[in-house]
């Protein structure tokens, strides 16, 4: 996959993000291009949820989204 097909994708997924965890900011987001791993984190600080919770919905949203 090329970098602009990448990029692409990336975009679509940032709005999905802003549509389910609004509160993340827009640097928040740009942050996790192409560091998954990153979202789970990112909910605990934001949203102040349990280590297991953040995990667990960010996983659900990568799976539901093809984001690995």
């Amino acid at each position: 996959m090329n970098k602009d097909i990448a990029s692409g994708n990336f975009k679509q997924l940032k709005g999905k993000i802003k549509e389910q965890w609004g509160k993340l900011t827009d640097d928040e987001i740009d942050q996790m291009e192409g560091h998954a791993e990153i979202l789970a984190g990112k909910l605990q600080e934001r949203y102040g949820i349990a280590r297991d919770d953040a995990e667990r919905q960010a996983k659900e949203f990568r799976t539901r989204n093809n984001w690995n």
